[in-house]
């Protein structure tokens, strides 16, 4: 579910953009499966909206590789292998610390202490077995720490790999629980505090593979 303030914002968007965001909002935080197949006519009906803005979420969300087309017509959320978790967490790993380092040269107090309003949600969502609000803080995060590194271009970039294991991640969230869903934001938060970018790129690239690594055991539940 969407906040109040998440509504408001979306509320005077174009009806096309609208339909897009919620779409990509619902794959993002693993509201489908990974194999589940999408409809038209059952997009129409839950998020409420014509064919035609639909038509063109599932184009972009398609071309933005979110979701597969398989031919006559037919779409479904992708499954990942192991060499697409590999290469997810490798491309994760390389631009997330650039992130990572220009964040610590950019941020402000105040934008610390976002992050650590943002982590205390996070946490309160695990101690409840939150698994939907986990979810969304956690993205939250590290989405608000990328745009403080003012870099459009990598950021644009990391958007589009979170997109492509957020479903995987929902199911490990299933698996697990969020108990067992470990982070090293405590860590970052430290680090940046005290302006260490060796300590936070060590922080956060730790925190991808934690993260990328429980998915690769989710699909290997003998090892």
């Amino acid at each position: 579910m969407k906040s109040e303030a998440s509504k408001a914002q979306r509320a005077g968007l174009p009806v096309h953009e609208k339909v897009y965001r919620d779409l990509r909002d619902a794959i993002l935080f693993g509201e489908f499966e990974p194999g589940e197949p999408l409809t038209i006519q059952g997009l129409v009906a839950r998020l409420d909206a014509g064919m035609t803005p639909v038509r063109e979420a599932l184009r972009r969300l398609t071309a933005e590789g979110a979701l597969l087309a398989m031919g006559n017509r037919r779409i479904m959320v992708p499954v990942l292998d192991l060499p697409d978790v590999d290469e997810l967490t490798e491309a994760r790993l390389a631009l997330e610390a650039v992130l990572t380092k220009r964040a610590v040269l950019l941020i402000s107090e105040a934008e610390i202490a976002e992050l650590a309003e943002i982590d205390a949600r996070l946490d309160s969502a695990i101690e409840r077995g939150d698994v939907s609000l986990y979810l969304k803080e956690n993205h939250a995060f590290h989405a608000r720490l990328n745009e403080i590194a003012q870099a459009p271009i990598m950021t644009a970039l990391v958007d589009g790999l979170w997109l492509r294991f957020g479903p995987s991640l929902r199911v490990v969230c299933g698996q697990f629980g969020t108990r067992n869903l470990p982070d090293r934001h405590k860590e970052l938060l430290t680090a940046l505090q005290e302006r260490d970018s060796d300590a936070a790129v060590e922080a956060i690239q730790e925190d991808v593979i934690q993260g990328m690594d429980l998915i690769r055991q989710s699909m290997q539940p003998d090892l």
